[in-house]
């Protein structure tokens, strides 16, 4: 038997590259889009590769080409272990249970797997880095050998690290609460893009990148990066250390590829949630956990969206994200203000516009609800206080912080002023749009967040309510400019109880003259919420 698993090892391994190519091509015959969205990705990433490369070539002799290469290898494999995460369904066959069935021994279906990775364009292009490095780094005949083992070395360890992870997680992956791990992705790119350029320009200031060797120096010995790392020591001449960088990512690699094996056993003979009959009581039916009342009801309902349904929690974290991002990186590097604040109450103030199309198509259970404009009213207040319980703390907190950042605690009552009352002009023109332009958000797709045709409706409501919004909050904003330009500063604390009273004021006002016309408009409402 294990000469005949042997035997069968290379045509396993064959059979399962033709079965990836074929899930690539057919793919791409689906649709024009996917193939044209797949076109656009080879390229662009031959582009950077190539760009990487030549990059790589014309720094070989300068002094931080080693930083440099153990810090861009650092950071690939770190998003080949990540990327599993936050993008499962991104290749199908990162899915291990789809084999579970099928008469395969787990080592052989390892090294299948394995070399069926290498198929793609994430390998391509981290094969085109890594050899940049290698090419920039290797120098005399020792540092070429030393090369010759750690590109593969290097290769195979963050394909390994990839597998492993999606491996180890894969029921996870594919439950309902490992897939909202996907909206995550938002925040950590908007976070990364702020910290890459906030470390550009702190690189710019400190004049060189002498600064990061000391985390260059870190890294190399984490493999697989300490392969990159035993080049450049091969090179110059630490045979000892260069043969310590290449056992370590050696011995990575066997780690993994051991790991990956245990939870394709583990996979393939354990039983899961779906198969182990439930126990214990869930919880106790009728049970409003002190929710009482349509409010109580209502903003229940409200923020259970907000945390389980995936396009409601895409949109809340992309807000949270941005609005803490932009105050505080500005602040970081000593070019913001403290109104910059006005950005989480901006971002979180979005979320009240086009309430009922965050609905769907059950927004026809809360129309039954609605028989009055009181009732109208209720709805419409009880989802308002279910966003103030999120935005209220949150801007409080921001405004807080970006103070602490710039130093400037004088003027945080004012910039706390502007940003309530920007919030409540913000409720107030979202339910005004709520009610007069609703439109659908397709849950067919996770790329579409406008039904086909609605598109005019959705630009009238956000963007016009936004400048509405801005016109409302004119009249605290136009306080607070008139005492700093008379230099009235010791009156700027009055700003706060009026910008607080004035946006509490606005919302209500608001949320009154959205009532009837929700109540008068339901069948219109229901319509264009439930298209795509």
């Amino acid at each position: 038997m294990s000469a005949e698993s042997t035997a069968g090892a290379p045509g396993l391994t064959s059979v399962f590259v033709r079965l990836k190519v074929a899930l690539l091509r057919n793919g791409l015959r689906q649709s024009t889009g996917r193939a044209a969205a797949f076109a656009a990705s080879l390229v662009g990433a031959l582009l950077a590769a190539a760009a990487l490369l030549l990059s790589f070539v014309l720094m070989r002799g300068n002094g931080d080409v080693d930083t440099v290469a153990v810090l861009l290898t650092g950071a690939l494999a770190l998003g080949w272990a990540v990327m599993p995460l936050f993008v499962p369904s991104g290749d199908e066959t990162l899915d291990p249970s789809r084999l579970v069935m099928l008469p395969l021994r787990p080592q052989p279906l390892v090294r299948a797997l394995l070399v069926a990775s290498l198929v793609g364009i994430g390998p391509l292009f981290t094969f085109c880095l890594v050899l940049g490095g290698a090419l920039a780094l290797a120098h005399g005949a020792a540092g070429v050998a030393t090369a010759v083992l750690a590109v593969p070395l290097m290769v195979l360890g963050c394909v390994a690290l990839s597998r492993a992870v999606a491996a180890a997680n894969i029921r996870l992956l594919t439950s309902r609460k490992g897939r909202d791990l996907a909206v995550l992705s938002g925040l950590l790119i908007a976070v990364g893009i702020q910290v890459i350029n906030f470390g550009a320009q702190r690189l710019g200031r400190a004049g060189g990148l002498s600064v990061l060797d000391p985390a260059a120096e870190a890294l190399s010995w984490l493999p697989p990066v300490s392969a990159m790392a035993a080049i450049d020591a091969a090179s110059e001449g630490a045979y000892g250390r260069a043969a310590a960088g290449l056992l370590l990512a050696g011995a990575a690699l066997w780690a993994l590829l051991l790991w990956w094996r245990r939870s394709l056993v583990r996979l393939m003979t354990a039983p899961d949630g779906s198969t182990i009959e439930a126990t214990g009581v869930r919880g106790t039916p009728g049970n409003s956990g002190g929710w009482e009342g349509r409010t109580g009801a209502v903003m229940q309902r409200s923020l259970r969206y907000v945390w389980r349904d995936p396009k409601t929690k895409a949109a809340w974290v992309t807000s949270l994200a941005i609005g803490a991002i932009v105050p505080l990186f500005n602040a970081f590097q000593g070019t913001g203000t403290i109104y910059f604040a006005c950005f989480a109450s901006g971002m979180l103030g979005i979320q009240m516009y086009n309430q009922f199309g965050q609905d769907t198509s059950a927004f026809w259970m809360v129309a039954q609800t609605i028989a009055s404009t009181e009732d109208a009213y209720a709805e419409l207040r009880a989802r308002a206080l279910a966003l103030l319980a999120i935005t209220l703390p949150y801007t409080t907190l921001v405004t807080v912080a970006t103070a602490a950042a710039l130093g400037d605690w004088a003027a945080l009552p004012d910039a706390l002023g502007v940003a309530f009352a920007l919030l409540g002009a913000m409720l107030a023109t979202g339910a005004v749009a709520s009610a007069n332009f609703p439109y659908s958000i397709p849950q067919d797709s996770a790329y579409k967040n406008v039904a086909p045709g609605q598109s005019g409706l959705a630009w009238i409501s956000i963007l016009g309510g936004m400048i509405a919004a801005a016109l409302l909050s004119a009249p605290v904003v136009g306080a607070t400019l008139l005492l700093h330009l008379t230099d009235h500063r010791d009156l700027l604390w009055l700003i706060l109880p009026f910008g607080t009273a004035y946006g509490a004021l606005i919302a209500w006002a608001g949320l009154r003259a959205a009532a009837p016309r929700t109540a008068s408009r339901l069948p219109e409402i229901l319509t264009a919420v439930s298209k795509g």
